[in-house]
Parts: C-alpha cells; structure tokens; sequence
C-alpha cells in the first residue's frame, strides 16, 4: 500500500489508482473516502456558428479505499458525469500482494491501455480536455469486469512494471453505431458488466520501464474477438477481432514537462462496410508544459498550500491528431479523409501542485470529413479547475 512514507522515485503510472492524496495521507481509519471535483466554461465556434457560453459541472468522482489485511486492499470509484445524466461504477477492485513482482488483481478494473485510461483523474492533468487520442481511438475511461496479475521489478536506477488482464470486452456496436464510423467508444454497454457477448474475453497487456527521477516509457495493448458470432452455441458468422497497441512516454526536467501517446488500431470489418467503417486508425498527442513561475517555500503564496508542494503557474501546450479510416476508395483509389488536427494552448495554475489546478486553454481544429471536404474550423476557449478533496 501507498502510504506518505513511500519513496516517490518508485511510482509508475501502473500506481495511478493509488497516487491519490486521500489514500496517502491515510493513517489508522479502517477506510479512507476521498474523490476529486471537476468543472468548467465552454464557448466555442464552429464555421463561424457558436451556441453561446455555458458552464458545467463535468465530473464528481468518489473513492472508497481499505486495506483488508496487509496484504489485500479493496478500491473503488463511482462517477457522477455532467450532474448526475450519467452514474458509472468506474472502478471497483482488490489487489492481493504476493511479491512486488506478483499481485493478483480482480473486479472492475482499468485496463492499462496508452497512458491516460489507468490515469485519468483531472487534478493531474494541465489542460480541460483529455487528448483525442485517449478518447477517440482508445475509449478512455474504459471500466472492464476482469482479472489478471501486474507487479514490478527493480533495480538500482530502473523500475519495470508489468499488467495482464483478461476481460469480458469490447461489443460489436464498436461499428453499425450512430457515430457512423469505426468508434471504439460505441462498443461500450452495461452488458459487459455482466457477460461476456461472445464467450471469449479480451486480453490486456502493458510492459513500463522507467527510472526512479523522471522519465517512463510504455507499451500496452488491448484486443481480442468483438462481435457476436454464435448463439446458444451455434455459429452465426464469422468472429471478428480487434487489436488495439499503443506507446506512451512522459519525461520532466527542472522546468519542463513532457508526456505523449501514439496508439493504432486494426478491426476485422465485413468487406462490404470498409470504406464507411475504417479498417485502421491511429491517433497521438504531444504535450509541453513549462514552469513559468514556482513560489518559493516560506513566502504569502506558499502558505496557501501547508500541506502538500508549493504553488506554480504553468504555460501548456498539446498538440493531436486523430484519423478514423487509413483505408482509400475503391473507385478513385484516393484517401478517406476522417480525421481531426488540433492545437491547444492554455496556462494552469497550481496553488497545490499535488492536488488542485485552475486551467485556461484556447483549442483550435481542423475537422475534415472521409471525402476530403474543406476543413471544419472549430476553435473555442475553456476556463476550470479540479481539485482532490
């Protein structure tokens, strides 16, 4: 477990669910609750065409944390989305330590999949929306019913962790969905909950190696048989399958810090849908935040924050793209054009680096459709904050 005298320099992203203030500043209680809040502004434009300025309340997360025994802790988290339209059990899991090289985890878990489905919580993150590609392309936040085994090994100056699950899945709504195009978000359902829609789960797997100071590179993937191809026992069609495979990578020096995700998709889709359904995606951002500014411990600002880090301000930038068919037509043999290019720039200011942030951030885009039309121009300013509690 987690606790405030963990040495830092051996966190991974593979402990996000436990890097949270609530779980380490625990003591003695029997269990710890904690959660973060989320909110913000929008007012975009597209094409010259805005629907005005509004505000929401996007996200009110709570978690529930105990340590059984000393060697199995129980953690869940429950989702209150845009109010309450949408309540998700995002997370609900134990963890049986064997070894640091051997856990068995089971529930609902977070596959580890790219860098942000396993680390999604909004105080950790400078800007107000989650990159396209973690949610575009990998279904970020993606909650699976599964078991499996993680652990890391360690060495002087190195740390290598691992993750393998294997889960109900994906279902086949993943294409003929409403997007209109392959969406690996529509293939989400409260059925997965409770079976599996073929009888044949998913697998997930992550390999991450870092160093105890600043960087961590990772390789995850995500895949199996999507569709429903036998009922009752009897085969209906052919099975179809998915694999999802993803590089993620974050580094920070003094002042600067960097984080990215490549990730790339291959489906089974019948031949008859491909040039609507696409056979191939692929997304990725970069990210650069700069310390502008970092307040000096003993000074008024510093004060503000008596518990945790001391406050910064923050010049943020991302930069994305996301493409939803590789494939080309048949009939011109030219390029289906699906895809999205987007700029961000903002500033976050952390008066409790660890725990809150105050985000300002201007997007612009380029939204072109599969025939090649001149872009959409979507550019809009956001202003929030999310906070630990």
């Amino acid at each position: 477990m987690i606790t405030a005298q963990t040495d830092t320099g051996s966190l991974t992203n593979q402990d996000a669910i436990y890097d949270r203030p609530f779980i380490i500043n625990f003591e003695k209680a029997r269990t710890a609750i904690g959660g973060y809040l989320e909110a913000n502004t929008n007012y975009f434009v597209e094409d010259g065409v805005t629907e005005g300025f509004s505000m929401e309340m996007r996200r009110f997360n709570i978690f529930i944390f105990s340590p059984i025994n000393r060697r199995i802790n129980f953690i869940s988290e429950l989702e209150f989305e845009h109010g309450t339209e949408e309540i998700a059990l995002e997370m609900a899991l134990i963890d049986v330590r064997v070894s640091d090289g051997l856990n068995l985890r089971g529930g609902i878990i977070l596959p580890q999949i790219g860098l942000v489905n396993a680390n999604h919580d909004s105080p950790k993150w400078n800007f107000v929306e989650r990159p396209l590609s973690s949610t575009h392309i990998i279904p970020t936040t993606l909650s699976e019913v599964g078991f499996g085994i993680h652990g890391k090994f360690f060495s002087d100056s190195r740390i290598l962790s691992y993750d393998a699950y294997v889960v109900n899945g994906l279902q086949e709504s993943i294409i003929l969905n409403e997007e209109g195009r392959t969406f690996l978000q529509q293939g989400k359902s409260e059925e997965m909950f409770e079976e599996d829609n073929n009888g044949v789960p998913m697998m997930n797997v992550k390999f991450s190696l870092s160093n105890r100071k600043s960087t961590e590179v990772g390789v995850s993937y995500y895949g199996g048989i999507y569709n429903t191809y036998r009922i009752e026992g009897a085969k209906v069609e052919d099975p179809r399958s998915m694999h999802l495979t993803a590089i993620d990578f974050t580094t920070e020096s003094k002042k600067i810090q960097l984080k990215g995700e490549v990730t790339y998709l291959m489906i089974d889709v019948p031949s008859n849908l491909v040039e609507i359904y696409g056979e191939q995606q692929y997304g990725g951002f970069i990210e650069v935040s700069y310390t502008l500014f970092e307040e000096k411990e003993g000074s008024i600002l510093s004060a503000l924050t008596p518990y945790t880090t001391i406050p910064s301000i923050n010049l943020d930038l991302r930069v994305e793209r996301v493409d939803f068919n590789l494939g080309t037509f048949k009939s011109t043999q030219t390029a289906i054009r699906d895809e999205i290019n987007s700029i961000t720039g903002g500033l976050s200011i952390r008066p409790d680096a660890a725990n809150t942030v105050f985000r300002f951030n201007y997007t612009y885009q380029f939204i072109i459709d599969n025939l090649g039309n001149p872009a959409v121009r979507n550019a809009g300013i956001q202003m929030g904050f999310a906070t630990y509690f």
